[in-house]
């Protein structure tokens, strides 16, 4: 267990330190979650002026619920970055050689992730509040609310960190970025599911983040929906991308 955590934490301690003191990390990380919110709960507006949307809390609320979801899924994904930028530098390489419990190595990383997204989303959220988006949510809904982005967080960097072991490069960008994409974006982001048609409510149907976010928005609204649905599936898929992210180290393992 000593050996474990000692991995854990030299892992997390460097991806913590270049991430608050490197401005190519923490500026992008930190603004790319804001210019989403600050644009579209600005310039979509009038969206809840719709009939059917109805929720309570307002339009800003309906977009900090997506910006939320989105900042938490990719500063999981943001950490597989660092992993590919690690393997490239070869640092990776010698904490392989130097770890005796090398699952410790994941374990760092995630908590980096943890701690990189907590940042991200207390200043999201201050920006949200400071522009007066309403919260109907009770002390135990924000406690849920913002378990549910730590865990599609763990999931996440869980997922970045198996693909960046797997293929060692920053070339492994799209591989990481493009599914994050496609599941945040195949959902309903601008309306509520009711308002979708075609073949994008038939792929919101399906698409777990469709749940996340209905449950984000409830416990934002004071109301909560598929809230044990939202996190019996980030559970699973913590289970799944964990045996993803040790294969992936495995790999790394003997390619090392």
């Amino acid at each position: 267990m000593r050996d474990l955590l000692a991995s854990a934490g030299a892992v997390w301690w460097r991806n913590a330190h270049n991430f608050f003191t490197n401005p190519a990390f923490i500026v992008p990380g930190t603004l790319f979650p804001l210019f989403f919110f600050t644009a579209f709960a600005g310039g979509l507006s009038r969206i809840e002026g719709v009939p059917g949307f109805g929720f309570e809390p307002g339009y800003t609320a309906w977009i900090y619920g997506f910006v939320l979801m989105q900042a938490a899924a990719f500063g999981g994904i943001f950490t597989g970055f660092s992993v590919a930028r690690d393997f490239e530098s070869g640092f990776s390489r010698r904490l392989l050689l130097a770890s005796r419990r090398r699952t410790g190595i994941v374990l760092g990383y995630v908590l980096a992730a943890t701690t990189r997204s907590a940042f991200v989303l207390s200043v999201v959220t201050a920006a949200a509040l400071l522009t007066g988006m309403e919260l109907h949510a009770s002390a135990g809904d924000l406690v849920a609310m913002y378990a549910l982005a730590f865990a599609v967080n763990a999931a996440s960097s869980l997922f970045g960190i198996g693909v960046a072991m797997r293929l060692r490069t920053m070339q492994a960008g799209p591989a990481m970025q493009t599914p994050a994409f496609l599941a945040l974006f195949l959902a309903p982001v601008w309306v509520p599911f009711d308002l979708l048609t075609g073949w994008l409510k038939s792929a919101a149907s399906i698409n777990p983040v469709t749940v996340f976010l209905e449950a984000e928005r409830g416990f934002i609204s004071g109301h909560p929906t598929k809230e044990g649905l939202a996190f019996l599936i980030t559970a699973g898929l913590i289970a799944l991308f964990v045996m993803w992210a040790l294969r992936g180290l495995r790999s790394a393992e003997a390619a090392a």
